[in-house]
């Protein structure tokens, strides 16, 4: 899999180089190359740090920007260990969002096309999506020797053999000055140097396994001097690429790893993705005390947890085991926490890095150690439905931690509310309870549906700059809502199905049914009691949109539920504006007040502002209505998959936007036959089809459409300006979209 040494470019090291060290500098054959360091230390105050840096420099084939300068980026973080805290920074070269706009017309067209649509929105202004930034000026790169000087973020070999690395982000407070002293030689990595996964991507790379860390690292503007710690430092070099020149075909998993007995290791494997992870190579160097190298091609590095990000809804591996037979490595690699996720437009959407705990057996002795995996290229979710089903699956993890189906005794405290008076549980029967309360709502909530609501909260609060990890049970309380509502309105409607089984009232019957609908919506105000605390004044205005909310859908239910028939005989004789906006008053306060108040929840939580606040929970609104105005359109077209009865609302008479609108599109005599029609419920399917060409052809449909798509598009350029770009942002605009194109 190697490349023979005379096919290597010039500027590779040949096989008898023995000063590694004299390719620190930037080569000129490379399409990609970049320069990585990774360091624990321990501060003089006993705190506990990891981080990590790579510094990119980047060309695309036949240069690197339209004017053929190479790109530069850089990704780092600093890992809290006490706090469990993963501070990150993505910083990028000043012409990125010009090259971004470039890379999506020559991309493959297989990515989400709402995503890209909404990308491209963010390029042509000239930014990035958060956490991604632009460098403050051009990156300043010695050619001669490593000397990178990236917005002031710097690496530099120094004259005694020490790499010097500065971080520094200043909006946040965090940043590095640190020495590494390498304490062993540079040794090749893979084969003879060479990772190789075919010709488009061949790559040199070397390493050193330990350096002596000094210096300080920087954490809320405060300098905390190192009192010990111990390094990494390495560089790789050379091509990158698949065969359509897009960078998503590859995946790795990669381990570096100090040991406490002196050894130290370096594991990988580099996956195909387009052939089912294909292993396209794979090797573990272990470096013995005394420096010398051992190389083996026969490793198992498999996961055996994993965590699902709240971000991004991708789920990564957090532990792993690493077994390499001929050296008698047998170890469990723990991530020290699993939130240790980096998004970014680098490795789209994001990649994991992280601080590791590592412990087994070499040999026949105990070792443990510290380490970094990375793993990249793996994500999963490749447009908006698999997103959404990706954040459904964390919502019914998130609600069966609420409503356990069998709790213990202090958790039976909370979900009845008599935590502070346990007294009240004398003679209580958990079991009974389960089954009439908990049984009735996990029939509904754990056949899944649309999450969006439950993608909403997390997104707004992302939106504002908010810490959504912190807050992944607060995907329960939408569905609570949501899922309460669905089984009431089943028993009102005497609706039969509910997502793809029997409604809850006809396995439990109408009074428990009941019950437990109306049980939903106050166990919802058990994730905001998880919440972490907020002073008086913040919970006081949370609740308040939430009983806001709750009260404005039950006048909507009232409204869907009584119907508009005593308006038809004027809509038919005057026209159907006063009958339209009936109808979408009882669509508003049913179904797109609760999402907007989750939304203005959210935002109040994440530390948005009350501005900010108020044009998500807009947004949400106007999410909200649209999604039942398409749901109106889909029901007379047809839903994918046959979901529900093509015209079923036809067929029970119901007046919905497509018909208040065709009450003022179409002739008095035309519009007092189609109600005469409508109002007969017919079943026959040949007349129902009639209806619906007419509603079509006189363009109620059509209109429909384009409201939704309006009521969207005036939400969004209110939000626009307020919010700043970020990934979140993106997926929302996105989201917007899927709502008007969807069929289902």
């Amino acid at each position: 899999m190697a490349q023979n040494a005379t096919s290597r470019p010039a500027d590779w090291p040949s096989a008898d180089t023995t000063d590694l060290r004299a390719h620190d500098a930037p080569h000129a054959s490379s399409s990609i190359e970049w320069w990585y360091l990774n360091g624990h230390v321990t501060t003089e105050d006993g705190r506990d740090f990891s981080l990590f840096a790579a510094f990119f420099r980047a060309k695309r084939d036949g240069g690197g920007s339209a004017d053929g300068r190479p790109f530069h980026f850089l990704t780092w973080a600093l890992v809290d260990v006490a706090s469990k805290k993963y501070h990150y920074d993505v910083r990028h070269d000043p012409r990125a969002p010009a090259d971004a706009l470039r890379e999506l017309d020559r991309r493959p067209a297989g990515d989400e096309p709402r995503v890209r649509r909404a990308l491209r929105e963010v390029f042509a202004k000239g930014n990035l999506p958060l956490p991604d930034r632009l460098l403050t000026r051009e990156a300043a790169v010695s050619l001669d020797r490593l000397a990178l000087d990236y917005g002031g973020n710097r690496l530099e070999s120094r004259a005694d053999g020490s790499y010097l690395l500065i971080l520094s982000d200043e909006r946040r407070g965090i940043g590095c000055e640190l020495v590494f002293v390498p304490e062993k030689p540079l040794v090749r990595h893979g084969h003879d140097g060479v990772v190789s996964a075919g010709t488009k991507h061949e790559m040199f790379y070397y390493f050193t396994p330990r350096c002596r860390t000094t210096g300080t690292v920087r954490l809320a503007n405060v300098a905390l001097p190192v009192k010990s710690g111990t390094g990494w430092y390495d560089h790789e070099f050379g091509r990158h690429e698949t065969t359509d020149g897009a960078s998503g075909d590859l995946a790795w998993v990669w381990l570096a790893a100090q040991l406490d007995n002196g050894w130290d290791l370096s594991a990988y494997f580099i996956f195909d993705r387009a052939k089912d992870d294909a292993v396209l190579d794979g090797r573990a160097i272990l470096i013995a005390p005394d420096g010398s190298r051992h190389e083996h091609a026969e490793l198992v590095f498999r996961p055996t947890e994993t965590w699902t990000s709240t971000r991004t809804f991708e789920k990564y591996p957090c532990r792993w085991r690493l077994e390499v037979p001929a050296a008698g490595v047998a170890l469990d690699v723990a991530a020290e926490f699993a939130a240790q996720e980096l998004v970014t437009l680098v490795a789209p959407p994001a990649f994991w890095e992280g601080r590791v705990r590592v412990k087994g057996t070499m040999g026949r002795a105990s070792v443990s150690g510290l380490g970094f995996v990375e793993r990249t290229g793996f994500g999963e979710l490749k447009n908006l439905e698999s997103f959404l089903g990706a954040v459904g699956a964390e919502t019914r993890s998130a609600l069966a931690a609420l409503l356990p189906v069998a709790p213990n005794q202090a958790q039976i405290g909370s979900l009845v509310g008599v935590k502070s008076h346990p007294e009240y549980l004398d003679g209580f029967d958990v079991a009974q309870y389960t089954r009439t309360v908990l049984e009735p709502i996990h029939l509904v909530a754990d056949r899944g549906g649309k999450a969006w609501r439950s993608f909403g909260v997390l997104a707004s609060f992302d939106c504002v700059g908010g810490d959504a990890e912190g807050f992944r049970h607060l995907l329960a309380l939408p569905e609570l809502m949501h899922v309460g509502s669905l089984i009431v309105d089943d028993v009102q409607d005497r609706s039969d199905v509910r997502r793809g089984g029997p409604a809850c009232h006809k396995v439990y019957g109408d009074a428990l049914a009941i019950n437990a609908g109306n049980a939903a919506y106050f166990l919802a105000q058990l994730p905001l009691a998880g919440s972490r605390s907020y002073s008086a004044e913040t919970m006081v205005r949370v609740y308040e949109a939430y009983f806001e909310a709750m009260r404005a859908a039950h006048a909507g239910q009232a409204l869907d539920i009584d119907g508009v028939h005593a308006m038809m005989p004027e809509a038919v004789a005057r026209g159907g504006d006063l009958l339209e906006r009936r109808v979408l008053a009882a669509h508003r306060l049913k179904s797109a007040v609760p999402p907007a108040a989750l939304a203005r929840m959210a935002a109040e939580l994440g530390g948005g502002t009350a501005t900010q606040a108020e044009a998500l929970a807009g947004l949400f609104e106007a999410f909200g209505v649209a999604f039942q105005i398409v749901d109106d359109v889909l029901n007379l077209r047809g839903f994918a998959k046959d979901l529900k009865t093509r015209g079923e609302d036809i067929t029970h008479g119901k007046v919905t936007a497509p018909v208040a609108k065709a009450m003022s599109l179409l002739p008095l005599a035309k519009r007092r036959a189609l109600w005469e029609t409508i109002r007969s419920k017919p079943t026959d399917p040949e007349v129902v089809g009639q209806v619906v060409e007419q509603l079509d052809a006189c363009g109620a449909l059509a209109s429909c459409e384009q409201q939704a798509a309006e009521l969207i598009e005036a939400a969004w350029l209110r939000v626009d300006p307020l919010v700043p770009d970020s990934h979140a942002k993106v997926k929302l605009r996105a989201f917007g979209w899927f709502i008007l194109d969807r069929h289902y």
